[in-house]
């Protein structure tokens, strides 16, 4: 199932969305920001975060009052608007040349451009969200805000760190990526005014999906095919972080030793290596089972809400986001074995 097709319950909302953001991106005077910030509409990406505050809303609400209904898309509008700040500030940290097929701010505009421009789009999400007038939404947002810093400076500090334990990496992607999936879920239960056993149900169904997320994310950046991920792959490698699936590696392997050779050599050669290894090992069904794992139960939190076509999409993302790495598997290994010319263009795009 395509994304665009799980997105029709809230296909109005998103369009919304889109707009406020375009918006609230071409409100400046001068016309060189104006040529950044059009820059950055031009690739979208998926909107999985602003999909899940429609959904989670429209999932656990009785009512369609017009209110409601504007905050929701500040709130989404705002969530969007944080989750692209981190990434531009991302690609300045990890030194960033290519993003959704096309080169990153820090490459087209420079370091610090990219660093000014992912401050001001923070304002520009927490000016939106101020005006929601609810502080719960506001403590939800800004929480995770302040996490997915936290996150973000963890991972920085534990780079070349080969003992890296996987509780740790855990507790890094839990900061520094689920907990805007989490706020997502329950910022817009929030706005539907759903009990708070609701909200939390929905916060937990986000944090899980988002920690599957980025496990799947950081499997792809390992075994990806650069075209698909709209980024090169081998960033995490590079820079030398530690992620779940050289984690794997290195608790299968045989010879730990040479595997940690390669990691600490950071270079073309070696990174090549470990990808080979990594498909041909029991680290990737590992892997797969620990996203799945989080996936589970990520669909079991939904179990209380009343069935819906937004319960329904909801439950679907998760089929989804376990659906790209299975693709993207089963073409390296065709393409690895036969050195033929698998194609997963019939599967969702990444």
């Amino acid at each position: 199932m395509l994304l665009k097709d799980i997105y029709k319950p809230v296909e109005k909302q998103l369009i919304q969305i889109e707009d406020l953001l375009r918006n609230s991106l071409e409100r400046s005077r001068r016309k060189s920001i104006l040529e950044i910030n059009n820059y950055m509409l031009v690739s979208p990406g998926k909107r999985l975060r602003p999909a899940l505050v429609a959904l989670s809303s429209k999932a656990t609400s009785a009512s369609n009052a017009p209110d409601r209904e504007k905050q929701l898309i500040k709130i989404a509008t705002s969530i969007e608007l944080i989750h692209m700040a981190s990434l531009i500030h991302d690609d300045v940290i990890d030194h960033a040349n290519l993003r959704h097929n096309k080169p990153t701010i820090n490459t087209k505009f420079g370091e610090d451009i990219s660093i000014a421009l992912g401050d001001y789009l923070y304002s520009i999400a927490f000016q939106l969200v101020s005006r929601c007038g609810n502080m719960d939404i506001l403590d939800c947002i800004s929480s995770a805000a302040k996490e997915m810093c936290e996150g973000e400076l963890a991972q920085v500090c534990e780079r070349d760190n080969i003992s890296l334990l996987k509780k740790r990496y855990i507790l890094i992607i839990k900061k520094k990526t689920a907990t805007l999936f989490a706020a997502s879920c329950e910022a817009g239960a929030i706005a539907s005014g759903c009990p708070k056993e609701m909200r939390l149900s929905l916060r937990k169904y986000g944090l899980n999906f988002g920690i599957a997320f980025q496990i799947i994310d950081d499997c792809l950046d390992l075994v990806g095919k650069d075209i698909e991920l709209g980024k090169l792959t081998g960033a995490d490698f590079k820079m030398g972080e530690l992620t779940l699936p050289v984690l794997n590696l290195l608790s299968c392997s045989r010879d730990k030793k040479r595997v940690m050779s390669f990691l600490g050599q950071q270079n073309k050669e070696s990174f090549q290596e470990i990808r080979n290894r990594f498909i041909d090992s029991q680290a990737f069904l590992k892997t797969r089972g620990d996203a799945s794992s989080y996936l589970e139960r990520s669909k079991k939190c939904l179990a209380g809400l009343e069935e819906s076509c937004f319960k329904q999409s909801l439950s679907f993302l998760t089929d989804y986001m376990a659906s790209r790495i299975i693709c993207c598997m089963e073409f390296q290994k065709f393409h690895t074995t036969v050195g033929g010319l698998g194609d997963c263009r019939q599967s969702p795009k990444g």
